[in-house]
């Protein structure tokens, strides 16, 4: 690849947003950049990344290296990142004579790092309005207290996420799988089968939820897909990114990140959070100790 045209887009890794804590207070907190990058091989669009953006030439050539869509290195002419339009264009001197059986084969994996149905996913999402009722700090924490005793797999095995469809405080279901995406994917389908009548006795309540939870990142298409649910309380117990936060506030999503005990992050943007249960300041927290000062 020594002659290979190769842009150097990279960009940063992290970004700076307002976010309020249990404590009612404002402060900014560092959140992962998430950028959609559209890979077009020899002018045919292959797929759409979920990317931090920090090696996207990398990113693009490993994906194709791995999916057997390139064979060599050589094989590579250019390859240019223009984040202006989110688009990668790779241009090769040859291409597998079986590509579009290649394509048509491609398999989602279990990894979280890659959004192959973003951008159509996006394109084609129509959404009812969603409802905007507020979220009470004391039925945040009880339906977190609640959440413990669902995730079985996790504390026998590891290595799996888990999402819950809530009402209110209340565990209506809850999933466990390998990736959040399958998980979250599980519960929709669950909420489809009960409208039918063909879902488990316990399904029958699932389309009254108005939280969903996962241990996962709250990224773009965790939000899109909990918005094309009809539901606009989102709560994690990680961290959120970029384009989530976009969409969720293009939506109308009230994202709670880093969810755990008694703290949290929200970003609220609508001012629902309704602060009815705020902690007892801890020595050493710092969270707490901004609380009583300002107090």
């Amino acid at each position: 690849m020594s002659n290979v045209v190769l842009s150097r887009a990279r960009m940063p890794t992290t970004l700076e947003i307002a976010v309020t804590d249990e404590y009612g207070q404002r402060r900014q907190q560092a959140i992962a950049a998430e950028r959609a990058l559209t890979v077009y091989l020899n002018r045919q669009e292959i797929v759409t990344l979920m990317t931090l953006g920090a090696e996207p030439e990398a990113l693009v050539l490993g994906y194709l290296r791995n999916q057997g869509l390139l064979a060599r290195a050589e094989d590579v002419e250019a390859l240019q990142v223009d984040w202006d339009v989110e688009a990668a264009a790779v241009v090769t001197r040859v291409l597998p004579e079986d590509l579009e059986a290649r394509l048509a084969q491609r398999t989602v994996t279990t990894g979280c790092g890659q959004g192959t149905v973003f951008g159509r996913l996006l394109d084609a999402t129509d959404l009812r309005p969603l409802p905007r009722e507020p979220l009470s700090q004391a039925v945040l924490y009880r339906m977190l207290d609640n959440l413990g005793q669902f995730n079985e797999t996790y504390r026998n095995a590891g290595a799996v996420h888990g999402c819950a469809l809530c009402r209110q405080d209340r565990v209506l279901g809850f999933v466990e799988d390998v990736g959040r995406h399958n998980a979250v994917d599980t519960l929709a389908g669950r909420q489809w089968l009960a409208a039918l009548g063909e879902g488990v006795s316990e399904d029958t309540e699932l389309a009254t939820a108005d939280i969903f939870y996962t241990t996962g990142r709250l990224t773009s298409e965790m939000v899109l897909k909990v918005a094309q649910m009809g539901i606009s309380v989102l709560v994690s117990r990680s961290g959120m990114t970029q384009k989530g936060v976009e969409l969720a506030q293009r939506f109308g999503v009230l994202l709670v990140a880093r969810a755990k005990g008694r703290h949290f992050q929200v970003v609220d943007q609508q001012a629902r959070l309704v602060l009815d249960a705020m902690p007892a300041p801890r020595p050493g927290d710092k969270a707490a100790s901004r609380h009583k000062d300002i107090s």
